[in-house]
């Protein structure tokens, strides 16, 4: 299949209500003038209308609720809007709620992935997928993971992305589709929904409320800033080789106890609020990607700094109340809550 323009002038974005779906389509609109961008989100508890707010560019901005599970609301949407290209973010992620309810997982990420794989290949469309470094499993050995390592997922989330990149992989050797995957180390900056680890513990350090860690709390995270992210998945879209899977990482990581700290620091906490908890089943000690390739193929490298990064981001929360409260509107209801509370309710005194 031949290599796409390098700039698509009509984009359809799946899960741009989302954290890194709504940078992307910042960045998007931003550094083409020119392109038309539609956003396609179901709006479950990850996707929010508050994240599309002041978009640059949103003259040229839609959005249309749907499900990518849906066959018919794809085929609407491909139907109305005409995209020139697909950059498919809409996804289940937290892998707390996939210990707790794996359903939803399969179903969006299996089988919603699969459902655009068809929709795109019948339009001959590029499909950019995005995915995550958790597929390649615990790298406890240090060696980073390259593009050709082997997957080996350890939890539900981990598997059914796992799953769909196969998919993705496997269309574009039958049927030479045009398929780019993408990989990222964990994301943090403004919109994360707050009961991922950076907001979560952002707003408890703030009311001065216990941080619980999971275990000794050093599990070894690479932290990306979002917008970073967002510039690697333009680079793909223009520039990506079909077939190919693109890492991108910031390789410096950091224990989940250091970045805590370093909340605590930013949002004037005492760190004797942090308590260590029982750990997750199946934590991961340590993710890390080896992205050599994508800078040297994409031209691409992270800009922004942790330490400056993770500062920024904690204000963003802390000056973000009303945001907050609206995207967290169900509650949270993650492994991490639910251990927390259950732990305090058995010390009690009955």
């Amino acid at each position: 299949m031949a290599t796409p323009p390098p700039h698509p002038r009509r984009v359809l974005v799946t899960g741009a209500a989302g954290f890194i779906g709504s940078a992307f389509l910042r960045q998007l609109l931003s550094a083409w003038p020119d392109v038309q961008a539609m956003t396609f989100d179901a709006l479950t508890y990850a996707g929010h209308r508050e994240n599309l707010e002041d978009l640059p560019g949103a003259e040229r901005h839609t959005f249309r609720q749907g499900d990518v599970a849906e066959g018919e609301d794809v085929a609407r949407a491909f139907a109305d809007f005409a995209p020139e290209a697909v950059v498919h973010l809409a996804a289940e992620t937290h892998v707390d709620r996939s210990i707790l309810d794996p359903a939803p997982f399969l179903r969006t990420n299996v089988h919603g992935t699969q459902v655009l794989l068809d929709a795109c290949r019948t339009a001959g469309l590029r499909l950019v997928l995005v995915s995550t470094d958790e597929v390649y499993g615990d790298r406890s050995d240090g060696v980073p993971a390259t593009p050709t390592t082997a997957l080996r997922p350890s939890n539900t989330y981990a598997a059914t992305k796992a799953a769909g990149d196969l998919l993705a992989l496997a269309a574009w050797r039958t049927h030479g589709q045009d398929v780019v995957i993408t990989r990222c180390t964990n994301n943090y900056g403004p919109r994360q929904l707050p009961e991922k680890l950076i907001p979560l513990m952002s707003l408890r350090a703030r009311a001065g409320e216990p941080l619980p860690i999971y275990g000794d709390g050093l599990q070894v995270r690479d932290w990306l800033h979002v917008d970073d992210h967002a510039a690697g998945l333009l680079a793909a879209l223009a520039r990506g080789e079909a077939g190919r899977v693109y890492h991108f990482a910031a390789n410096r990581g950091r224990t989940n106890l250091e970045v805590v700290q370093a909340i605590c620091a930013a949002a004037g906490a005492d760190e004797r609020l942090i308590e260590h908890v029982e750990d997750r089943p199946g934590h991961d000690r340590l993710y890390t990607l080896d992205d050599d390739a994508t800078r040297r193929d994409l031209d691409w490298a992270p800009r922004r700094a942790f330490k400056a990064g993770i500062g920024e981001t904690v204000a963003w929360y802390l000056e973000n109340p009303a945001w907050c409260r609206a995207v967290a509107g169900e509650g949270l209801t993650t492994f991490l809550e639910a251990n927390y509370r259950d732990r305090q309710a058995a010390e009690r005194p009955s």
